[in-house]
């Protein structure tokens, strides 16, 4: 079977007329509709495609080059994923020592010195302290060497295809292409207990940029904090907010994050709008899908599994409204045949016959082949 190349959104829902396959694709509004002046991302009525840290996230380990290409929650992969055919760019804010918001997804932040791998703590930095790192705008001056590690402890200089320098929320703002909406993620690191008023001052500091330069951009905000989550939502009442979870993959101290059970739980305690889940605690766990749908809450997901169309498709037929991507420019392209059959068989030739996706094990993909005739009969 062939495939053919459309856009994510024109998939087919089987068994649905045109009326009801846009109400399918539409982000829940609750009984009664939206709250008087608040804004919804629920006017796409769309499955919903996101660029992760704008392009895609950089994986310095991986020999895929894709994932080497643009610097990731930069001005420049942010304007190259806004000329996609996507919705949102995914990004992380972070809040300086000297209290502006800044873009940048690690904790910590390293470069060497004399031979010797120096990190520091990124809310530790003042902005100009954070600037100082990698390319700078000033040509003539000479930023410090960047390097990243990876979870499992290994260190990498931080090399791209096309570098960039850092930037602000501010700068973000006023310099990435429009119409292309903004998922904030409220980044804080897991290892640490936060107090309110220090969730409360980072929140503040961010509400007054979003405030400031937001204009008409459609803004989503999302953070695997439960806290931040719940108090960005109290707030503001304008722009949605998202709890994150990995849905039980990993196991953290505080229990709110070890499920998506518990995330249902987070957001109607919090009166947030929806759950951001990794993909793979959707495929294990589908069940989870119409529970989240009782609790009229939209559902998305991340993770590399999301870096496959045919996963994609599979979560379009299965109910969730959207996926953060790194391979940005090949997801909005999917399977137009809506065959149970020939879908599995589709898979089994790209197992054999195409290169994986960064970080993509077979495991996973056999994990996916061997889950997908139960979704398509239940479903």
């Amino acid at each position: 079977m062939a495939v053919k190349a459309v856009h994510v959104s024109d998939v087919p829902h089987p068994n649905l007329d045109h009326q009801q396959q846009q109400l399918a694709l539409s982000s829940p509004r609750g009984e009664g509709g939206e709250r008087e002046g608040e804004e919804t991302i629920g006017s796409i009525t769309k499955f919903v495609v996101m660029g992760h840290r704008g392009s895609g996230m950089n994986m310095l380990q991986s020999p895929d080059p894709r994932m080497k290409s643009l610097k990731e929650n930069s001005l420049l992969s942010f304007n190259a994923a806004a000329k996609l055919p996507l919705d949102f760019i995914e990004f992380d804010v972070q809040v300086t020592k000297d209290d502006c918001p800044v873009i940048f997804h690690d904790n910590f932040i390293f470069t060497q010195q004399q031979g010797v791998l120096v990190e520091k703590r990124v809310t530790d930095l003042t902005l100009q302290e954070l600037l100082s790192y990698g390319p700078q705008k000033d040509e003539s001056n000479v930023g410090k060497p960047l390097f990243r590690k990876t979870k499992d402890g290994r260190v990498f200089e931080w090399k791209v295809e096309q570098d960039d320098c850092f930037c602000t929320l501010e700068e973000a703002f006023n310099k990435v292409e429009s119409p292309v909406g903004f998922n904030i993620e409220l980044k804080f690191d897991d290892q640490l207990v936060y107090t309110k008023q220090q969730l409360t001052h980072s929140l503040d500091v961010i509400l007054k940029v979003v405030h400031e330069h937001a204009g008409d951009r459609r803004i989503m905000f999302s953070s695997f904090q439960p806290d931040a989550a719940q108090l960005m939502r109290k707030l503001q009442q304008k722009y949605h907010v998202f709890f994150l979870t990995n849905g039980g993959s990993e196991i953290y101290t505080d229990t709110r994050r070890n499920s998506l059970e518990e995330a249902i739980h987070v957001c109607l305690e919090g009166g947030l709008q929806g759950i951001v889940s990794e993909v793979k605690a959707i495929f294990r766990n589908p069940g989870a899908i119409a529970r989240i749908k009782e609790a009229k809450l939209s559902l998305f997901t991340y993770g590399q599994l999301n870096n496959v169309g045919e996963v994609v498709y599979m979560q379009h037929l299965m109910g969730v409204e959207g996926v953060i991507v790194d391979l940005v420019d090949e997801i909005t392209r999917a399977i137009s045949d809506n065959d149970s059959d020939k879908k599995v068989d589709q898979l089994r030739k790209f197992q054999r016959n195409t290169t994986l996706p960064p970080q993509f094990s077979k495991e996973e993909l056999s994990f996916l082949l061997n889950l997908m005739p139960q979704l398509m009969v239940n479903h």
